[in-house]
């Protein structure tokens, strides 16, 4: 699974976070057998066509996609969908100044057919008086109905509508941000986060260029600031652009060591990135007799990859233990995580997939797998998500080792699945939901830690790791 963005890259800018006259013309006409295939979706089949425009047909397609195949699509009330979607487009017409007087909410009866009747008729209507603003309404629309479902594995995958004006496709600021009181790291969550908000890594482009380093604390943004009373304000999404969407921001920085305040503008480009970095899975000796392998995601043979890093490690040694670092870990492929975890224990179950009805699959650990037989230590942290949650929360459940850091994401619904709308575009969801080894939920919740040590402005500037020390701590016990 991948956290939707588990830890998320915002490719938009390349910023890393560890942190859319009134006239007239009728609608398009609708074919009975169009009308018939837009309420069935299919799982996708090899490389999906180019992109076609986005159609009522298309809502109304996904609408009973969502409604047949969505984890609680049997049981939830559809009138949020459609109130969702007719929210957003009564929202864009007024951005665009177009606003029109039959765009009213129809009344909605819970039947799902007639409702979806009624809310066409009220569609089409208000799109035959706003021809030129069709595709996008209908973009927004349906985004809308997505959201509705505020499920962090939902997502509906499209073009969108073309180039903005600030596109830039490259690697961004050069910077790796963190918001934390208690280690939350701006990973999508920014709701959830709590001031200071602080620079973590400056892996080079504008960033390192103006002298920004880690542990700077960044009081404002574009002249607003990214805290107010503890809550978190807009400000803070100009640090992480929707793709392919970034310009210029403007900081005010503050070095608790020096006490000194300045700005800075930085403005997104590519620049050479550090290739260690950005390595799935990456590994050292420490103290002589302990693993430490750092993991960033579930992918390709991401477990075989780790297996390897401590074998080599344990090659002509006697190894205290492990340090498995999966903070940043945004997540990725089940398997992969259910493999590793067998690694450490045999003969357990690692989670349960579950439909709304409360019929569960268990998920059991791969006995084929050999064990490593030595004791484990994680590093975790907001930025560790999905398949990440799935792997900390057995560590912790089935006693394999000790969790050290901050809470994981909560950002673990289920895994997604994808089904291909008639546009060629991608409609993804889970059909069950993600329970933890002792059926406890972890989503919106995350997995706690045995040993609390978030990362702190003063550790990102002098570069001390409290987690990585405690962990070792432990292991030498």
């Amino acid at each position: 699974m991948i956290a939707a963005g588990a830890v998320l890259r915002a490719v938009a800018g390349g910023l890393v976070v560890i942190l859319v006259a009134a006239c007239t013309a009728p609608a398009a006409p609708r074919s009975e057998a169009s009308a018939a295939a837009s309420t069935h979706c299919s799982k996708p089949q090899g490389r999906l066509p180019a992109q076609t425009p986005t159609t009522i047909n298309v809502i109304e397609q996904a609408y009973f996609c969502i409604l047949g195949n969505y984890y609680s699509g049997a049981t939830m009330d559809a009138r949020t969908l459609l109130t969702a979607g007719f929210v957003a487009l009564a929202r864009e017409l007024n951005l665009n100044g177009r606003d029109v007087s039959v765009a009213t909410m129809p009344a909605l009866t819970g039947d799902r057919e007639a409702d979806w009747t009624a809310f066409e008729t009220a569609y089409d209507k208000v799109t035959a008086q706003v021809p030129t603003l069709r595709d996008k309404l209908a973009v927004v629309t349906l985004e809308a109905m997505v959201a509705a479902l505020d499920d962090n594995h939902a997502r509906w995958v499209h073009g969108g509508g073309g180039q903005p004006p600030n596109y830039y496709d490259g690697d961004g600021y050069g910077l790796g941000l963190q918001a934390s009181v208690d280690g939350i790291q701006l990973n999508g969550s920014p709701d959830a986060a709590l001031p200071p908000l602080f620079v973590t890594t400056v892996e080079g482009g504008s960033a390192q260029a103006a002298g920004v380093r880690p542990g700077d604390v960044i009081e404002a943004i574009n002249g607003s600031a990214p805290f107010i009373d503890q809550k978190s304000t807009p400000a803070i999404a100009a640090l992480y652009p929707q793709y392919p969407e970034a310009g210029p921001v403007g900081l005010r920085l503050f070095r608790q060591s020096t006490g000194q305040r300045w700005t800075v503008t930085l403005r997104p480009g590519v620049y050479e990135r550090d290739l260690a970095a950005l390595e799935g899975v990456t590994s050292r000796l420490l103290d002589n007799d302990v693993a430490y392998v750092r993991l960033r995601g579930f992918g390709p043979d991401a477990a075989d990859r780790v297996f390897k890093a401590i074998s080599r490690l344990r090659g002509g040694r006697t190894l205290a233990g492990v340090v498995l670092d999966v903070r940043g870990n945004g997540g990725g492929s089940t398997p992969e995580a259910i493999r590793l975890i067998s690694a450490f224990v045999h003969d357990q179950v690692t989670a349960y997939l579950c439909t709304v009805d409360g019929k569960c699959e268990e998920l059991r650990t791969d006995d084929s797998v050999k064990l490593i037989n030595l004791p484990l230590t994680v590093l975790t942290d907001r930025s560790c998500a999905s398949a990440c949650e799935h792997f900390s929360s057995a560590v912790k459940d089935l006693s394999i080792g000790k969790l050290i850091g901050a809470r994981t994401a909560g950002q673990i619904s289920g895994p997604a699945e994808p089904f291909q709308l008639s546009n060629n575009t991608m409609l993804s969801f889970p059909a069950r939901h993600h329970l933890g080894p002792k059926r406890e939920t972890l989503d919106r919740i995350g997995v706690p830690p045995d040993y609390y040590l978030p990362l702190t402005p003063k550790d990102a500037a002098t570069g001390r790791d409290a987690a990585l020390a405690e962990a070792l701590t432990l292991l030498h016990k």
